[in-house]
């Protein structure tokens, strides 16, 4: 158990909880209903929710990652995380219930574009007026850039997925106000990541 403990700690998960944390907390009220989509190993669910003890935190990933996540969960033994929930987008629909707080990281650039904006059109069609959405990862500014390194990290993930790689600003920005969202604030993080926050719109009647 520990060596798997090992292999499935996420480096960058730990670094930048911190950062998210402090971000997260200007915006995060008391006894609220938060839906992480791609928890991974869930160290960033652990973090957050004992930081936020009156908030319901619950995890989501595809299948395959519900092992690692449970071993996190089980060894912490937090009484406000839930799931995981099976949650692959295109393929299944959010929990049961409402959610005030959708929270994900560095899963845009992993999904291909199609699957982004799906998820945009099952938050908008989920989530009440008010509600808000926290995209954390690197993003590009007008098809550009913003490092080196994230130039590097994008030619790494194509070569994995050709349909993967980092996002638009400018597109993720039109997709949600399609899908009936207003940008809140676009966060500045260390290592050249950005945290997009996102508030849902009154439903058009």
């Amino acid at each position: 158990m520990e060596q798997n403990k090992k292999m499935a700690f996420s480096p960058s998960a730990d670094r930048n909880k911190e950062p998210i944390l402090n971000v997260l907390n200007e915006y995060i009220q008391e006894n609220k209903r938060l839906l992480e989509i791609g928890s991974g190993t869930g160290q960033h669910a652990i973090y957050l929710a004992q930081h936020n003890k009156t908030l319901q935190w619950v995890t989501s990933d595809v299948k395959a990652n519900h092992l690692v996540i449970k071993s996190y969960l089980k060894e912490n033994k937090l009484g406000n995380i839930h799931g995981p929930e099976t949650l692959k987008i295109g393929v299944d629909d959010f929990p049961k219930g409402s959610f005030d707080y959708i929270f994900t990281a560095n899963t845009l650039h992993i999904m291909s574009w199609k699957e982004a904006k799906t998820l945009f059109k099952l938050l908008g069609k989920r989530l009440r007026a008010g509600s808000l959405c926290f995209f954390y990862g690197p993003f590009n500014y007008q098809g550009k850039f913003t490092s080196p390194s994230n130039d590097e990290f994008d030619q790494l993930l194509k070569s994995k997925d050709s349909k993967s790689g980092i996002r638009n600003y400018e597109d993720i920005l039109k997709a949600m106000q399609s899908s009936g969202f207003k940008m809140i604030k676009d966060h500045e993080m260390p290592a050249n990541n950005r945290l997009l926050v996102f508030e849902r719109l009154t439903h058009k009647k």
